[in-house]
C-alpha cells in the first residue's frame, strides 16, 4: 500500500519482520517526551526534529529495512519516511494507525525510555536471582565501618551530580578491568549502584560472571533508594577507580577469556571487520566502549564511542538496526568482552570483539589512528548547506539598537537546557516539528532568528520557518546558544516564553521543578520493575539463554 508516495506496513507484517532474523531499523518520529508515553519495544527514538542529525550514526546503510511510527494521527512518520528517503534511505515504510494500530492489533505498548535495556535487567535480576541490598542495610554497614566498597557503575558526570557516599565512580564496562584495583581481601564485600536499578543489576552480575571471589550485591533502586530511604547524597565527589596493572590486569583478561566462553563471544581480526564493511548486504558498526578521554585519545576510523556500561544500558541510542553486526573495540578485550556478553543476551548475536585492541591493530595494520570526538555523518550540511546565518556580534547588535523591528528570536533546543541552563533573552522556546505553534505564538515579524544549542538544528529549520513567515528574514544563529554563551553575552533563565509543551524530551525524576522529586523517582522505579511482567505478554520479545556458569 501506499500514501502519499510512502509505502505503509500493517502490525501483522511488522510483527513477523521482527521475528524473522533479518536487519530492521524500527524509527519513533515523535519527540522524546511524547514517544515516552507509549511505544513499540523495539522503536528507537529519531524525533523528525533530530532526524538529520541522528539518523545517519543510526541506521548507517542506506538500503536497511526502515520502518517509522508514530501515534497514527500526527503524519509524522510519513514526514520522516519523505525526508529519510530524500536523503537517500530507500527501502522507508510506515506502521499503518501507528501505536494506536499496533495495540488494535494486540501488539504490546511500552512507556519509557530504554526499553530494551531496562527490561533485559529486569529480566537479568530475575533469571539470576542477582543478589541486592538495601539502603538501610548499606546505611547501617557503612555507620559500622564494615569491610565494604561502593562501586558506582554510571559515567563519571553522572556520579559527580550524585553519588552514595564513600562511593567511587567505575562504569559498567569497566567493572570487571578495573574492581581489583580497589578490592584486595575476598572478605570485602562489594556494592554495586547506579542511579536506579538496571546498571546495578547488570554491573553485580558482571562481577559473578567474572568469577570475582567477593560477595557482590547490587544497592535495590540505587541512588534513587537511597535518597527515598532518607539518606543524604554526596555531590562533587571526584574518586575514580585506576586503571589496573600486573597481577590485577591478567586477572581481569582470564575473567574475560572465561566470560566469553561461557557466552559465545567471538573474536575476529581487522582484515575480517573490514571486508565486512565493504559487504553492501549487512550493516557492521563500530564501537569503541572504552572511556571518551582514550576514545578522544586515539580510535579506529569509522568507529564511534560508546562506553561499554552505557551501551548496555542505552543499547537503542547507538544502534537502530536490529540484526546487524556490532564490533566491540577496546585495548585489551576485557571491557568489549563484558559488553559484548551483555548484547548477546541482549539478543544481538553478532556482537563481537575486535581481536587485539586498537592500538595493535593501527600498528600491524599500518592505521592512523583518529583523534578528537567523533563526527556525525554531515547530514546538516547536505540539507542547510545554504541556509543564512547571523553571527552572534551582529544580532547582539540588533537587540542593542532598541528598534522597533526588533528580531524575534525562536530557541529550538532542549526545554530543559532552555529552562536551566539559559536562553538569549527575549527568546520564544519551540520545537522544529511544531514551527506552526511557534508562528501562532510570535505573530508577525520582520526578522526570526533561530537559535539550538549548536545551531545545527536552527540551521536545518531556517527552510522550514520560511514557509510559516513568507515575508520575514529567517536567519540561524551560527554556532547556537553556545556560541552566544562563549561570547559571554547575558542569559536569561526561566521558562517565560514557550510556544508548545514542554514534551521534546523525557525529563528524569531529578530533572523536574514541580517540587516533586521523590514521586517522579518512586513511579520510576515502580515502572521499570513491573517491566519483566510486560515481557511476558509480548510474543515479539525472546531473550535468548546460556548455559549457567
Amino acid at each position: 500500500m501506499t500514501n502519499d508516495q510512502v509505502s505503509t506496513i500493517d502490525a501483522a507484517a511488522l510483527a513477523a519482520w521482527l521475528t524473522d532474523g533479518e536487519e530492521l531499523a524500527l524509527l519513533d518520529a515523535r519527540e522524546q517526551g511524547v514517544y515516552f508515553r507509549s511505544h513499540l519495544f523495539r522503536a528507537s527514538c529519531v524525533p523528525i526534529s533530530q532526524l538529520e542529525l541522528l539518523l545517519g550514526d543510526l541506521v548507517p546503510r542506506r538500503s536497511t529495512r526502515l520502518v517509522w511510527c508514530d501515534d497514527g494521527a500526527s503524519g509524522l512518520a510519513e514526514r520522516a519516511a519523505q525526508r529519510a528517503t530524500a536523503l537517500g534511505w530507500d527501502h522507508c515504510q510506515v506502521l499503518e494507525g501507528g501505536t494506536a494500530g499496533w495495540s488494535a492489533w494486540g501488539g504490546e505498548l511500552y512507556a519509557g525510555v530504554n526499553v530494551p535495556s531496562k527490561a533485559f535487567g529486569e529480566h537479568i535480576e530475575h533469571t539470576f536471582d542477582t543478589p541486592r541490598i538495601s539502603a538501610r542495610q548499606l546505611k547501617e554497614m557503612l555507620d559500622s565501618n564494615e569491610d565494604l566498597v561502593i562501586l558506582d557503575s554510571r559515567p563519571f558526570n553522572e556520579f559527580r551530580r550524585m553519588s552514595i557516599p564513600t562511593g567511587t565512580d567505575c562504569p559498567g564496562a569497566e567493572l570487571v578491568h578495573r574492581v581489583k584495583e580497589l578490592v584486595e581481601r575476598p572478605e570485602t564485600l562489594v556494592v554495586v549502584n547506579c542511579a536506579g536499578r538496571t546498571r546495578s543489576i547488570i554491573g553485580a552480575q558482571s562481577l559473578i560472571n567474572a568469577g570475582l571471589e567477593n560477595r557482590v550485591v547490587a544497592l535495590e533502586n540505587g541512588t534513587m533508594g537511597w535518597h527515598l530511604a532518607g539518606f543524604e547524597v554526596a555531590s562533587g565527589q571526584e574518586t575514580h577507580a585506576p586503571s589496573p596493572a600486573g597481577d590485577r590486569r591478567q586477572w581481569a583478561e582470564q575473567a574475560a577469556t572465561d566470560v566469553a566462553r561461557r557466552f559465545g563471544v567471538q573474536s575476529v581480526d581487522w582484515s575480517t571487520v573490514a571486508s565486512w564493511q565493504d559487504d553492501p548486504e549487512r550493516t557492521t558498526v563500530l564501537l569503541d566502549v572504552r572511556s571518551p578521554e582514550e576514545f578522544e585519545a586515539g580510535h579506529l576510523p569509522g568507529s564511534r564511542n560508546a562506553p561499554g556500561g552505557q551501551l548496555v544500558q542505552a543499547t537503542d541510542e547507538y544502534v537502530a538496526t536490529w540484526q546487524a553486526r556490532i564490533v566491540l573495540i577496546d585495548d585489551n578485550g576485557v571491557r568489549a568482552t563484558m559488553t559484548a556478553s551483555w548484547l548477546r543476551q541482549l539478543g544481538w548475536r553478532d556482537a563481537v570483539v575486535l581481536a587485539r585492541g586498537v592500538d595493535v591493530v593501527a600498528s600491524d595494520h599500518g592505521v592512523v589512528l583518529q583523534q578528537g570526538p567523533h563526527r556525525r555523518p554531515d547530514l546538516v550540511r547536505q540539507v542547510a548547506a545554504e541556509a543564512p546565518t547571523i553571527t552572534v556580534l551582529q544580532l547582539a547588535r540588533h537587540l542593542a539598537a532598541g528598534t522597533k523591528a526588533r528580531p524575534q528570536i525562536l530557541d529550538l533546543g532542549d526545554s530543559l537546557k532552555y529552562r536551566q541552563r539559559g536562553h538569549i533573552p527575549g527568546a520564544w522556546w519551540g520545537v522544529r516539528s511544531r514551527l506552526e505553534k511557534a508562528r501562532q505564538a510570535i505573530g508577525d515579524a520582520d526578522m526570526v532568528v533561530l537559535t539550538s544549542s549548536d545551531g545545527q538544528i536552527a540551521r536545518l529549520a531556517v527552510a522550514e520557518a520560511q514557509t510559516w513567515w513568507p515575508d520575514a528574514e529567517i536567519l540561524a544563529l551560527a554556532g547556537g546558544t553556545r556560541a552566544w554563551r562563549h561570547a559571554e553575552e547575558p542569559m536569561e533563565q526561566g521558562f517565560s516564553r514557550p510556544t508548545t509543551t514542554p514534551d521534546d524530551i523525557w525529563y528524569k525524576p531529578y530533572d523536574h521543578e514541580d517540587g516533586q522529586a521523590e514521586t517522579h523517582m518512586r513511579e520510576y522505579l515502580s515502572w521499570e520493575i513491573a517491566l519483566v511482567e510486560q515481557l511476558r505478554r509480548d510474543p515479539t520479545v525472546q531473550f535468548p539463554s546460556f548455559p549457567p556458569a
